[in-house]
């Protein structure tokens, strides 16, 4: 949908890409195709791992600033998209184009009106249930840009990452149900700016703790938060991290969402990848919404699983026993 707006834009001649210099292409997801843009010209700039790895087969990923152009894949939160535009307004040469791209259940409009008051900015191109609007580099967009902001008890969140404002209710009770005695090998799975690692920290007996967050700007919270030493960060997509080591716990609070449409598979995926890194006397600490279907998966994985904390929105299991891969 994203490229069909572009390529009209080009094909009328609405819009014209300079002759010249790196296209730098903020945010796109897998599935979006940049065949309409010059491949030799193109880099791919995004923190979301999965995204960034699917690119990355194909283009550049790594910024080399300044640009020649931009192109922004505007995300769902408001303060995060910008952030993007203010990020392209500071990396593309004055007088070089930034287009701005989103669906209008991505807030396109709200961004757009914003824009309007900052910017010279195109009528927009609205197409396949989004908008496509440009402007020149050059205004200073700098107070749209990401900044650390303080939440509560020194906790630090970046804009548009997962529970930016407060914890998320359901690690909230994940975190008070986790045993005392949690100890040796932990990992926390897409560990988001560090609530349950905190919580995890907290048990002396813990001596290692992998934070696996695929969210680059997440992982940058988590790391401003905490300062353990027993804690080891890792840039990567939990469904696929290789610990060192079996480990004797993994505690997780899997997403369920790609975009807007719920995807159950995304915790199945979580709940199958913590059997694999789990060694034989492993634990899973796992909080769910009540409704998500994750029984089958629970019982293909490990031998014995019970719910041991829950309340009308939310269920924490603690699974034991964790089954091997079939050969």
């Amino acid at each position: 949908m994203r490229m069909t707006r572009l390529a009209h834009a080009l094909a009328t001649g609405s819009l014209t890409l300079p002759p010249s210099g790196t296209i730098a292409v903020y945010r796109p997801q897998i599935g979006d195709d940049l065949s309409v843009l010059p491949a030799d010209r193109v880099i791919v700039l995004t923190g979301w791992k999965p995204d960034h790895d699917h690119f990355a087969r194909d283009y550049p990923v790594t910024p080399t600033p300044p640009h020649a152009a931009a192109l922004v894949c505007l995300p769902r939160s408001r303060e995060g998209g910008r952030a993007l535009i203010a990020q392209a307004a500071a990396e593309v040469t004055p007088g070089g184009m930034i287009l701005v791209d989103g669906q209008k259940t991505d807030g396109i409009d709200a961004a757009l009106k914003d824009l309007r008051s900052r910017v010279d900015l195109s009528e927009s191109l609205s197409k396949a249930h989004g908008k496509l609007a440009w402007f020149a580099a050059g205004p200073d967009l700098s107070d749209w840009a990401a900044r650390p902001r303080l939440i509560a008890d020194g906790i630090q969140t970046l804009p548009g990452i997962f529970s930016a404002d407060g914890p998320d209710p359901a690690s909230v009770l994940l975190a008070a149900s986790l045993p005392d005695k949690l100890q040796g090998k932990v990992a926390d799975l897409g560990a988001g700016w560090g609530y349950l690692a905190r919580a995890i920290l907290a048990r002396p007996g813990v001596k290692r703790l992998d934070l696996v967050e695929a969210e680059a700007d997440a992982l940058a919270a988590c790391r401003m938060n905490i300062t353990d030493d027993r804690a080891q960060f890792h840039w990567a997509d939990a469904t696929s991290f290789r610990p060192e080591a079996l480990l004797d716990a993994v505690v997780m609070n899997p997403p369920f969402h790609v975009g807007r449409t719920a995807d159950p598979s995304l915790g199945v995926a979580f709940i199958q990848a913590a059997r694999r890194m789990l060694a034989p006397s492993g634990a899973l600490w796992l909080v769910q919404n009540r409704h998500l279907p994750y029984a089958s998966a629970l019982t293909d994985a490990f031998l014995e699983w019970t719910e041991v904390a829950g309340n009308g929105g939310f269920r924490v299991i603690h699974a034991i026993k964790p089954k091997r891969a079939k050969p």
